[in-house]
C-alpha cells in the first residue's frame, strides 16, 4: 500500500501507555475490525492502510501505530444490532446456545445478548418467548476460545 500512511502495530487498550493521547481516530464496523489488511479513512479524511498480524481483532479504544510513530485510536462504529433481553439465566443460556450453534458472533451482557441484526435469528429467538430490541450501537462480540493468542488451534471437532 504505497503512498499512504501504513499502520502495522496494534496497541491493545489494556496495554496502552498513558502518554498515548491521539486526536486521530479510525471508526470501523466489526467486519473491518476483524480483518488484518485493509484501507480506511481517518476522521481527518486521510486514506490509510492497515496491515497487522493475521488473527488480530481490533477493539474499541485500541490504538494502531505506524513506523513513523503516528498513532490512531480505534472507535467501534455504530451498527444495526439486535439485543435479546433475558429474565432468567436459563433463557440467557438457551438463547446463547442456539445462536452459538449457528456460529453467530455474540456480545454477552449479564442479562442480554447482542448480534448483528438478522431477521431470521430474531424470529428464532422470539420463538423462545424472548424480547428482541433493535438499535444502532457499537458491536463488541466475544472473540472465542479458539482466537489467536489463546494457544489453541481452530479445530473443534466438526467440519464446515
Amino acid at each position: 500500500m504505497p503512498d499512504i500512511l501504513l499502520f502495522e502495530e496494534v496497541i491493545k487498550h489494556s496495554h496502552k501507555p498513558e502518554f498515548i493521547n491521539t486526536e486521530l481516530t479510525l471508526t470501523l464496523p466489526f467486519e473491518k475490525r476483524q480483518k488484518s489488511r485493509f484501507r480506511a479513512q481517518l476522521n481527518t479524511g486521510e486514506e490509510v492502510g492497515v496491515m497487522i498480524e493475521r488473527g488480530s481483532v481490533l477493539r474499541n479504544d485500541d490504538c494502531l501505530k505506524s513506523k513513523d510513530g503516528t498513532t490512531v485510536k480505534i472507535i467501534s462504529a455504530d451498527e444495526e444490532v439486535s439485543t435479546v433481553h433475558c429474565d432468567t439465566a436459563f433463557d440467557l443460556a438457551r438463547a446463547a446456545y442456539h445462536l452459538g450453534n449457528r456460529h453467530v458472533p455474540l456480545q454477552v451482557g449479564s442479562t442480554w445478548l447482542r448480534y448483528l441484526h438478522d431477521h431470521v435469528l430474531d424470529e428464532m429467538v422470539k420463538g423462545f418467548g424472548l424480547t428482541v430490541n433493535y438499535k444502532s450501537a457499537p458491536f463488541e462480540p466475544e472473540i472465542g476460545a479458539y482466537h489467536k493468542g489463546h494457544g489453541h488451534s481452530h479445530a473443534h471437532g466438526h467440519h464446515h
